[in-house]
């Protein structure tokens, strides 16, 4: 057991305030952050500027990031950057049957610490790793291909959000049920039935979390923060391109664990060869109890199917969709949804694939416009957006593997193209693969053009899909979502009961819902505290972030209960 230099009561004094607000951010739905988006706000209270951020990324290029973890049995890596940098970074291999037991062997402790002393501890881990934004900012760059800024505010404060998120809600749910009771049943004339009650949360084990190579941290820490809040240790399987951030994040709740005196043992990192693939044997060994993963439906359908003996958490691939009806501010609809299909090159699991387009055209503030005529308002659009080079860069980021790239390479054989793709040239990294957005015209109508718009397409690629009507457009999102499902959905329409219709596929079919987006909110964004990511109720995903049935699972409460003294 480590020495503590931080104490429970110190921690819950700096941090208690923080989880108290986001108790009540939570609660209200309403817009709050405790970490800052904007550069500048880093450099001050010990947190790194832009420089020093940079500098400590530059330091980790061709270094071993040694984590002091038991059962090392060699060294991996072989991270390239997507803007084309080696990073060289090395991390210990672990020998699976040496940590795991190590990881157990925590847990009593970090059990008995209780939920409060658990929530602060997370939450002092979440302000270290604030404090290196600017360098977790580097990492997530050089990892996902995010552009620089998003990667600072996607990969940082808000994957920082999202983990105080699941933080907040793991204490909800542990503390709903008092810690002790008395319990007294009367019996008459005879003396009541009186016994002490003791409540405690229990993890259920050891946690895995599976990452991703787009948003690393921003997908990696709700699972990784709801487990351990909860009790659970953790082991982190990054996805082989996108190690670094959660190595680093490892790193950090190591320290903080060892600081707190708790065993650091209970976060670790299981990094892979090259083709070893370990996620399917982690998945499946009896010490896993819990999995959280983002990638694939393949793989994410067989987590579910064949780890047993975990609670998996899932979100997979959907085919997102907008219906366009009907519009008060064409210049505005167009304007957003060309920002949407166009930030970070499409890579996102919330990015809209398929536009649903009336073929006789939509009603708009503009008068009427044909379905060609939307299509080509909205290629323009988007070329205006992404017409300047420099503006391009910083909005599209580059392209994450080779497979997105092939992707938007075929797409213009599936139709007729309404906006080519460009290649662009980044001038600080000339081995970065950056690519503008393909829009490619399909008939709703026609069976072979089915198979393009109802698979998903991940990256640069979108389908203007011609309907008979809006009736018709509100059926196939039905069946969309039904069957291949839906991390967002999108409406457009001045109707009342196009939109009643399209709310009513909603419900049925779990999916969230934007309407009429035309300023500077997207339907590919969300915010911690307020929006759900994800429903847990279609087939894009099985849970939702953050909600408490995201927590409530992750420890069972176990019961302890005496005769009360003095009473029989």
């Amino acid at each position: 057991m480590a020495t503590a230099e931080l104490t429970a009561h110190e921690l819950i004094a700096k941090h208690r305030p923080t989880l108290d607000q986001a108790l009540e951010a939570i609660r209200t739905r309403a817009y709050w952050s405790p970490h800052p988006e904007h550069p500048k706000a880093y450099g001050e209270n010990g947190s790194l500027d832009a420089a020093a951020g940079k500098a400590a990324f530059d330091a980790l290029l061709g270094s071993r990031l040694d984590l002091g973890q038991p059962g090392t049995d060699g060294w991996v890596g072989g991270e390239t950057s997507p803007y084309g940098v080696e990073l060289g970074v090395e991390y210990p291999h672990a020998d699976l049957d040496e940590l795991l037991p190590a990881m157990r062997s925590g847990m009593r402790q970090w059990r008995d610490a209780g939920a409060e002393t658990r929530a602060v501890v997370c939450l002092e881990i979440l302000k270290r790793i604030s404090d290196r934004t600017h360098e977790f900012a580097h990492a997530v760059m050089h990892t996902s291909g995010q552009a620089f800024m998003m990667a600072l505010q996607a990969g940082g404060p808000h994957a920082q959000d999202r983990g105080l998120e699941a933080v907040a809600y793991a204490y909800v749910e542990q503390v709903r049920t008092p810690d002790n009771a008395e319990w007294t049943k009367p019996q008459g004339k005879r003396d009541p039935l009186a016994l002490n009650k003791r409540f405690t949360p229990v993890p259920r084990g050891v946690a895995l979390l599976i990452g991703c190579n787009t948003f690393p941290t921003w997908n990696g820490y709700p699972g990784l923060f709801a487990s351990l809040a909860t009790g659970n240790a953790v082991l982190v399987k990054p996805h082989p391109r996108a190690v670094l951030p959660l190595a680093l994040t490892v790193q950090v709740a190591r320290q903080v664990l060892t600081e707190a005196g708790f065993d650091p043992n209970l976060v670790a990192l299981a990094a892979e060869r090259p083709g070893e693939g370990i996620a399917k044997t982690l998945a499946t060994r009896p010490e896993i109890r819990i999995i959280d993963y983002t990638g694939s439906t393949e793989f994410g359908d067989w987590l579910e199917a064949n780890a047993r003996q975990a609670q998996v958490y899932t979100e997979k691939a959907g085919v997102n969709t907008v219906v366009v009806d009907s519009t008060d501010d064409y210049k505005g609809m167009l304007s957003n949804l060309a920002f949407s299909l166009s930030l970070y090159s499409g890579q996102m699991c919330t990015t809209p694939q398929n536009l649903l387009i009336p073929r006789d055209g939509i009603r708009t503030d503009q008068g009427p416009k044909t379905y060609d005529e939307v299509v080509a308002d909205l290629a323009r659009a988007v070329d205006g957006l992404l017409g300047d080079d420099a503006r391009a860069n910083a909005l599209l980021g580059a392209l994450v593997n080779p497979d997105v790239k092939a992707r938007l390479e075929a797409a213009p054989g599936l139709g007729e193209v309404a906006l080519a793709s460009r290649e662009i040239t980044h001038p600080e990294f000339p081995g970065a693969v950056v690519r503008t957005p393909v829009i490619v015209k399909l008939d709703g109508a026609k069976p072979d053009d089915e198979a393009a718009y109802m698979s998903e397409c991940f990256g640069p690629v979108s389908f203007a899909v011609a309907v008979d009507s809006s009736a018709d457009a509100v059926e196939l999102l039905r069946r969309t979502v039904h069957e291949k499902g839906a991390m967002t959905v999108g409406a457009y329409t001045t109707d009342d009961e196009v939109e009643q219709a399209v709310q009513e596929v909603c419900f049925d079919e779990a999916a969230q819902l934007s309407l009429n987006l035309t300023g500077g909110v997207y339907v590919n964004q969300t915010a911690a505290f307020s929006d759900f990511h994800g429903s847990g109720g279609n087939p894009a995903a099985n849970a939702a972030l953050c909600d408490g049935a995201f927590v409530a699972n992750r420890f069972r409460v176990v019961e302890v209960r005496r005769e009360a003294q003095g009473l029989s």
